[in-house]
């Protein structure tokens, strides 16, 4: 039986060389149409358990930030991948029943939860499985499948893949902020998966087919810096760290407790600070590399730590071999 990376590592490596030979021959990214910060500010927030009141220590790490919610129309981008019974592969229904609420009583006019899952076509028996559909009944919060969604063409502002072009779905495009809510998860082709990599789901698998074929065969890294690189919206990360996961992630991996939100609105910098949590280099990791050159900041020195210190809640999550060497990290 053929997992997910063997079935679709020969395709990779087939289709690969032609997209980055035409990625080559212009500049990756305007360097004048990017404005990193002189300084980030990103939140970790203790959080030990799904059973606590989640929706109060939203609260107040989002307003550490001053957002701007008063009547703006929010989208918030949980992952939903797979029916997981050990609740170790999805974005947590308690996660995302918090937001909701948090950003509801933080003056949004509407929270929308959106996802085009790379796996699973079938959205409705994917949010009864994994408990989400009655967190959305009973705040009365509507769902909307990218995958179907209604789409507009936006161009690529980075040329990383040789695509030109991505298919926004309408959902994503009039949302006045759309937050990343990703599982704090390893992954066996990204190294990480966080809050820039969660933007998978935003393109709609009736174009890119399953599990968003054409993204992974113009390179994962290089279709996550595009799709960050080109969105017009404004973003914020919270990440699930609760209860993450290690080893050969993002499905097959074991369960990891962290006990914390991670919070940020430069993604850059919040994936950064997750994969330090994680003790993994965020150099080391392909695409964070490139990101911290003109999407965001990935020096520590660079990221403000506004709620609880990074170096104590640090935790050792295993790595597949091939990210061996990101496992540098000290302390």
């Amino acid at each position: 039986m053929l997992d997910r990376r063997s079935f679709l590592i020969g395709s990779v490596a087939a289709s690969l060389t032609p997209f980055i030979k035409g990625c080559q021959s212009a500049p990756l990214w305007d360097k004048d149409a990017y404005q990193k910060q002189s300084q980030s500010h990103v939140a970790i927030l203790p959080a030990k358990n799904y059973e606590i009141a989640l929706k109060d220590i939203m609260i107040r790490g989002i307003r550490l930030f001053n957002l701007s919610l008063r009547g703006k129309r929010v989208v918030l981008k949980p992952n939903l991948v797979e029916y997981d019974p050990a609740g170790v592969i999805n974005t947590h229904p308690a996660v995302i029943s918090g937001a909701i609420e948090a950003f509801k009583m933080l003056g949004a006019r509407e929270v929308i939860v959106a996802e085009g899952p790379g796996h699973r076509r079938d959205n409705e028996y994917l949010l009864t499985a994994s408990g989400l559909l009655p967190v959305l009944r009973d705040h009365k919060a509507p769902y909307v499948d990218l995958n179907y969604d209604d789409t507009r063409p936006l161009k690529l502002r980075s040329h990383f893949t040789n695509l030109g072009h991505l298919y926004l779905p309408e959902t994503i495009a009039k949302a006045d902020l759309l937050v990343s809510m990703p599982k704090l998860k390893t992954h066996h082709w990204a190294g990480v998966t966080l809050s820039m990599k969660n933007m998978f789901g935003l393109v709609p698998g009736a174009v890119y087919g399953w599990p968003k074929n054409i993204l992974h065969w113009s390179g994962i890294g290089e279709s996550i810096l595009d799709i960050n690189g080109s969105l017009p919206i404004p973003r914020f990360a919270i990440v699930d760290g609760i209860i993450g996961m290690e080893g050969n992630g993002p499905i097959q991996g074991k369960p990891k407790h962290s006990g914390v939100l991670i919070l940020g609105g430069d993604l850059a910098a919040v994936d950064a600070t997750a994969a330090r949590l994680m003790k993994i280099d965020p150099w080391k990791i392909n695409y964070l590399e490139r990101a911290g050159h003109f999407l965001g900041n990935i020096e520590e020195e660079k990221i403000l730590q506004i709620a609880e210190s990074l170096e104590p809640l640090k935790q050792d999550f295993e790595v597949i071999q091939s990210f061996a060497h990101a496992k540098t990290l000290t302390g």
